[in-house]
């Protein structure tokens, strides 16, 4: 079984969802995605969720955005959210995640790909904890970023002063 199990409401989901899928495989992270409805197969979504061994679940939803929360009942397992732009520009979304009832927690991102990247990388920093290999490439990856920054920091002070 995967790591992590990254979950979607519906297959339109994918499109937000595709720069963090892109972020678990660059780190080497094992993962798979399914479609499974909070609300059109819950009792699919049950069965999953309870009969999977992923350390992380990753639930993507827009709307009315309960299956995160749905998930986050069924285990004791980290769940994290990442709300999908709808119609009120993902604010719908990101509310219903975000007010959970104390005692059922879920971590929840930013609205769209934002949010899929950071909570795939948020995932990663999870199985850090206990994967030195992991946790090396996760720094590796902060210095890469960092030496990009200071390169366009560089290119635009030489193009300013030129």
């Amino acid at each position: 079984m995967p790591d992590v199990a990254l979950l979607m409401g519906s297959d339109s989901d994918l499109e937000h969802v595709q720069d963090g899928i892109d972020a678990l495989k660059k780190l080497g992270v094992s993962w798979e995605a399914r479609v499974l409805s909070a609300h059109r197969t819950l009792d699919a979504l049950q069965d999953y969720v309870r009969k999977s061994d992923a350390k992380i679940f990753i639930a993507a939803a827009g709307g009315a955005a309960h299956l995160a929360g749905v998930v986050a009942a069924l285990t004791t397992r980290p769940v994290l959210a990442i709300p999908i732009p709808s119609a009120l520009n993902g604010l719908d979304s990101l509310l219903s995640m975000v007010q959970m009832p104390g005692g059922v927690p879920v971590a929840t991102f930013a609205v769209g790909k934002a949010g899929a990247r950071n909570a795939a990388l948020f995932a990663a920093q999870i199985l850090a904890l206990s994967d030195a290999k992991l946790s090396k490439k996760l720094a590796d990856q902060k210095r890469a970023m960092a030496d990009e920054v200071a390169a366009k920091d560089e290119a635009l002070q030489k193009k300013l002063r030129g």
